[in-house]
């Protein structure tokens, strides 16, 4: 008795063959090296900005909920508020990033 029928029928697809040849395809680079950029970087900034305002105006619409007593989900305004914080505090952080390198080119000597 062969060992491959002593294996289950599955044994013998080329998902869990182990000698099974692999595809002869050429290796790539894909993702962002290769592929245009879809958005300019002024959008991004805008994206990046607006998606900080609707998570703030979220935050204080569920907190003002709960404030008036129509909710009882403190933990959800909660959450919201840490959430609008953390992305405000990320969008801080990369315009530090960007006033920093900006400020770095103007220091290069051509």
């Amino acid at each position: 008795m062969s060992p491959v029928s002593l294996v289950s029928p599955l044994a013998s697809s080329p998902l869990t063959r182990i000698d099974a040849p692999l595809p002869k395809t050429p290796l790539t680079p894909s993702g962002p090296l290769t592929s245009a950029p879809t958005q300019g970087f002024d959008q991004m900034l805008e994206g990046i900005v607006s998606t900080v305002t609707e998570k703030q105006a979220a935050a204080q619409a569920i907190t003002r909920k709960v404030l008036l007593g129509e909710s009882d989900q403190l933990h959800q305004s909660v959450i919201a508020m840490q959430e609008a914080s953390v992305a405000f505090s990320l969008m801080v952080e990369v315009r530090n990033k960007l006033v920093e390198s900006y400020q770095e080119l103007m220091r290069m000597q051509v």
